[in-house]
């Protein structure tokens, strides 16, 4: 993957106009080294660009790149410069993306999406001692680290926030039918599900668990989806996302479903719910409408606060789409480097910048003040979701929130 060049730099700043300039004024931090008199540096950006996570990647990739152009490609009014690599889907790609970018004398590293390579290159970022802002990937195994930090999100907690609320809104007696994909990160969600849901209570359904397949069968799902509701579940959780998330909920209504779904807000970002929207006259549409599907997550671009205005009227400029959680924590990993950098002095080393991120304190974010915790993730609100019409498309807009986690 190449280099973000300066033509790509002039574009964004271009489709980003007034509205650029705007929001570069308005974070609320000193931009008044902005001017370039740092020395340059170099950020390296881990991210997917092929499979089943490309989307993912791409959206991360937009994320950090708007914060730069709206900071004149700078950050703490250091030129930057961002080298991309590619993170594969194994521990071993993403080792050698890290690897690579070492090499290349990065400052600091961002991105990764698969939980798989977070874990797997763990031990080469505590051992280069180059801070790491993830901006996705957050597996609860991942513990005792010095220099990762996360944007993002604990796997457990979309589980959690929405245990709660399930056990609050059901009856003690409801079955819920659980779904999710092999692998750690369904895991972590049911047990965050599982962990805030059984407070005297339990759930009565154990969990099914289908093949993680990046590209799903229009009958992948059927045969567990007839398992289980044959035992007249009330509700179903589910966690999936992407073209997983389409495929399953059609198949679910297409096999008879009629009742609510609950589910991370993974389920409906981006481009999935696009892919569900068949329209006003459309049956998916109707049963969504209908029977109805409320997700917790820790963001939406329909937040009424002065740093998401700001952030996602410039993204629905730049990239004529409505941001997601994971454009907004790419942004954020921008932001808060951006902090860093200007805590650890004019000429920081890695290590000063990662000492620095410890003392970034208090982040005015699009998804509403946080900071981060002693595990290095954000401490952060969790908004319940339900999917409505906005317009003539279907869109996620904010009920309440949830729960503060982290």
């Amino acid at each position: 993957m190449a280099q973000m060049n300066r033509r790509r730099a002039l574009q964004l700043l271009a489709a980003l106009g007034t509205t650029g300039l705007a929001a570069g004024c308005g974070s609320g931090d000193d931009t008044g080294d902005e001017a370039g008199s740092g020395s340059p540096i170099k950020v390296g950006l881990i991210v997917p660009g092929s499979g089943a996570n490309k989307a993912i990647g791409d959206e991360i990739t937009n994320g950090f790149q708007l914060f730069l152009s709206m900071r004149g490609q700078q950050i703490a009014g250091h030129p930057v410069t961002v080298v991309t690599a590619e993170e594969g889907d194994t521990a071993a790609t993403g080792k050698a993306a890290v690897d690579r970018l070492l090499k290349e004398g990065v400052l600091a590293l961002t991105g990764v999406v698969s939980p798989t390579v977070m874990t797997g290159i763990k031990d080469a970022v505590e051992e280069a001692r180059v801070p790491l802002l993830g901006s996705n990937a957050s597996p609860s195994t991942l513990q005792g680290v010095v220099y990762i930090w996360r944007t993002s999100y604990v796997l457990t907690e979309p589980g959690e926030a929405l245990g709660e609320y399930l056990r609050q809104k059901l009856d003690a007696s409801s079955r819920i039918a659980i779904f999710g994909t092999r692998g750690p990160g369904s895991q972590d969600v049911i047990e965050g599900l599982r962990r805030a849901y059984e407070r005297g209570r339990r759930l009565t359904e154990d969990p099914i668990f289908t093949d993680d397949d990046p590209n799903p069968s229009r009958s992948l799902y059927s045969g567990p989806i007839r398992k289980a509701l044959g035992r007249n579940p009330d509700a179903v959780f589910c966690h999936y996302s992407g073209a997983q998330a389409v495929q399953f909920v059609k198949q679910l209504y297409a096999q008879g479903y009629r009742g609510p779904i609950y589910a991370p807000g993974f389920l409906t970002e981006g481009t999935a719910l696009d892919q569900l929207d068949d329209g006003e006259k459309g049956r998916e549409r109707k049963l969504i409408q209908t029977y109805g599907i409320e997700t917790a997550l820790n963001y939406s671009a329909d937040l009424n606060n002065t740093a998401n205005r700001i952030f996602a009227s410039a993204y629905r400029k730049t990239f004529n789409s409505a941001p997601t959680t994971y454009a907004m924590a790419s942004y954020d990993a921008a932001l808060v480097l951006d902090k860093a950098i200007r805590l650890a002095g004019s000429n920081p080393s890695p290590q000063q910048v990662n000492l620095a991120l410890g003392k970034v304190g208090q982040v005015d974010s699009p998804r509403g003040t946080w900071q981060f915790n002693q595990t290095r993730t954000p401490q952060q609100k969790w908004y319940l979701r339900r999917v409505q019409t906005d317009g003539r498309l279907l869109s996620n807009v904010v009920i309440n929130e949830l729960a503060t986690l982290g």
